[in-house]
């Protein structure tokens, strides 16, 4: 596909993406991961291919990758090169990867090059806000995203609101800093029609509030456990329902649910299968997401493209992804969110509104519009370099 300008003989742009998260358990830059790298694939302006910076499974990212999507093999170990590249332009990517015309960062780190473009991807601002409220190595994050910058990569970012924060915290020029929004997977017919998971609950739970995702201290999940000992004080048939690796940061949740009256209510299912993981959103009486920091929000979507309403916070992205499709209330107050959660297990017709424009608006967000966008930000990033 010839660009305006560039003629007939130009090829695809030869694109390499850091396809790393793929390698562990899926959270949400995995999900960006390996949807962008299959919405990409059969584009034909693009060849694209991808790689890992991991020594211990090295070679490995092949049986991961979409259809269509080259791997490049040679081992990346990480963390020597992430030490080498917070100092130096070297190695530079060219020395895994042969000749690209780009290289992508997912996930807040993108390798130096000799002379291809770079991308990379900042997801939010964690680790600059909260440095508290992540591990160790993601604070190394934001020297490596200034290292990038002062040798002219380009930043995606999820949202509006990352990029604003990108362009104030950095000084990155605001014409390459891109705003690109993720896309979410529509749920099929089944997913829709998803029988209530009575094998994961108890007999006495009839209805449930769902939290979904990796237990970490940035969710603020006992926020949601206080909010729900008031809300679920007087309805005996309610239970909270948290699905979600529990990695690091969990003593918080355990003390408050051992303080909660209703601490037996508290059902932790850990991970949980895609399947589970649908019947779960779909049958949610609502999805509680009292995050402290969001650069976009993939839980809240998901369970909106199910019909199933949401309360969540008013902070980072959350507002500017859902719009008028949730519900809000401030951070860290849960008294605000046991109301917001009590007037929408009271009012049918509420949740029945909510949940419409849930659907609406969770089917703003695909797949192919963000491989779009990134395609457009590609050629703009490396132009010219795919002649000959």
């Amino acid at each position: 596909m010839a660009r305006s300008g560039q003629g007939s003989a130009t090829r695809p742009l030869r694109v390499a993406l850091d396809a790393t998260p793929l390698l562990i358990e899926r959270a949400g830059v995995g999900e960006f991961c390996l949807h962008a790298l299959a919405a990409l694939a059969p584009r034909p302006d693009l060849e694209v291919g991808a790689f890992a910076i991991s020594w211990r499974r090295r070679r490995g990212i092949g049986p991961h990758l979409p259809k269509g999507v080259r791997a490049f093999d040679r081992p990346m170990p990480a963390r020597p090169l992430h030490m080498a590249w917070s100092r130096w332009s070297f190695p530079p990517a060219e020395l895994f990867l042969g000749p690209v015309d780009l290289v992508h960062g997912t996930n807040f780190v993108v390798p130096p090059t000799r002379r291809a473009a770079m991308v990379v991807t900042v997801h939010d601002l964690t680790p600059v806000h909260f440095p508290e409220l992540v591990e160790p190595a993601t604070r190394a994050f934001p020297g490596l995203i200034r290292e990038a910058l002062k040798r002219g990569a380009w930043v995606h970012t999820p949202s509006e609101f990352v990029a604003r924060e990108v362009i104030e915290y950095f000084h990155a020029p605001s014409e390459r800093v891109r705003p690109i929004y993720h896309g979410i997977v529509p749920p099929a017919p089944d997913q829709l029609a998803s029988a209530f998971p009575r094998g994961l609950l108890p007999s006495w739970a009839e209805r449930y509030l769902l939290a979904v995702g990796t237990v970490e201290p940035r969710k603020d999940l006992p926020t949601l456990v206080r909010a729900f000992s008031l809300v679920g004080e007087d309805r005996p048939e309610l239970a909270l329902v948290i699905a979600g690796s529990e990695r690091w940061g969990r003593e918080g949740l355990d003390e408050t649910v051992a303080a909660s009256p209703i601490g037996e209510r508290v059902l932790r299912l850990g991970r949980v299968d895609d399947p589970t993981r649908d019947a779960l959103l779909a049958n949610a009486a609502v999805l509680a997401y009292p995050s402290r920091y969001e650069g976009f929000g993939f839980p809240p979507l998901e369970a909106m493209a199910r019909g199933t309403p949401v309360v969540t916070t008013r902070c980072g992205a959350l507002e500017e992804v859902l719009g008028d499709a949730a519900r809000f209330v401030d951070v860290g107050d849960a008294s605000a969110l046991a109301r917001a959660l009590g007037d929408l297990l009271d009012d049918e017709h509420e949740r029945e509104r909510l949940s419409d424009l849930g659907r609406q608006r969770a089917a703003f967000y695909t797949w192919e519009a963000c491989a779009s966008g990134l395609s457009a930000l590609y050629h703009d990033a490396a132009p010219g370099r795919r002649h000959g």
